[in-house]
C-alpha cells in the first residue's frame, strides 16, 4: 500500500488564504458572493480555488468545518484549565460568552451555509467540542455550581437561541438572564 504525500506548502498555504477570504468575503457580501470573488481576495486564481473546492458548497462546508474546530480549540481550552485549578462555573460561563460572540460574528457564514445545504464534513471537530464540553458539564456539576440535569444538548439548544443578530449589549443582557438557569443556585433541582 502506497503512503499518501503530504500537500505542498504552498497547497496548504492557498487552502488556508481561500478558506479566510470565503468566510471574510461571505460575511461582508452575503451567500450570493461568486467564487471568482473569493478567489480575486485570496490572490489565487479560479482555478486553484476549484482545486481546493469543487463546488462553493464543498467551500462554505469547509468554513463551517473551520468555525466548528475554532470551538472545539476554545473548548478544549477551557477543559485543561479547569483540570489545572480554574473555577469550572467560571470557565463554562465564560464558554458561553465566548461561543456566542463567534457566532456573532459568523452569523452570516452560518446562514450562506444553510442557504446552500452545506454541513460540516468533519464530524471530528464536532466531536472534539462535544467531548470538552461534556467535561467541563461534569466538572461544573461535580463542584456543585451547575444544575445536574444540564446536558451538551441543552448547551447547543441555549446557543441556538442566542441573539447572535443583536448588537453586544443585548448578547451582553441575554447572557445575563439565562445563564442563572444553568446553575444550581438559579432553579430548584429537578423532581
Amino acid at each position: 500500500m502506497t503512503q499518501a504525500r503530504a500537500p505542498r506548502a504552498d497547497a496548504v498555504r492557498n487552502r488556508k488564504k481561500i478558506l479566510a477570504a470565503a468566510r471574510h468575503q461571505i460575511t461582508l457580501h452575503g451567500p450570493g458572493v461568486g467564487m471568482d470573488e473569493i478567489a480575486a481576495a485570496a490572490e489565487v486564481a479560479v482555478g486553484t480555488l476549484y482545486r481546493h473546492f469543487p463546488t462553493k458548497t464543498d467551500l462554505v462546508g469547509a468554513v463551517v468545518a473551520e468555525s466548528i474546530g475554532e470551538v472545539a480549540d476554545d473548548a478544549e481550552a477551557a477543559q485543561e484549565r479547569v483540570e489545572s485549578g480554574a473555577n469550572a462555573m467560571q470557565e463554562v460561563e465564560a464558554f458561553i460568552g465566548r461561543t456566542v460572540e463567534a457566532s456573532a460574528r459568523d452569523r452570516v457564514v452560518k446562514t450562506a451555509a444553510q442557504a446552500l445545504g452545506a454541513a460540516s464534513t468533519d464530524t471530528a471537530e464536532e466531536a472534539r467540542a462535544r467531548a470538552a464540553l461534556a467535561t467541563l458539564i461534569t466538572a461544573a456539576q461535580t463542584s456543585g455550581d451547575l444544575h445536574p440535569d444540564v446536558t451538551v444538548e441543552d448547551f447547543y439548544l441555549l446557543l441556538s437561541t442566542a441573539p447572535s443578530d443583536r448588537p453586544s449589549e443585548a448578547r451582553a443582557r441575554w447572557l445575563t438572564l439565562t445563564l442563572p438557569g444553568l446553575t444550581s443556585r438559579g432553579r430548584a433541582p429537578h423532581v
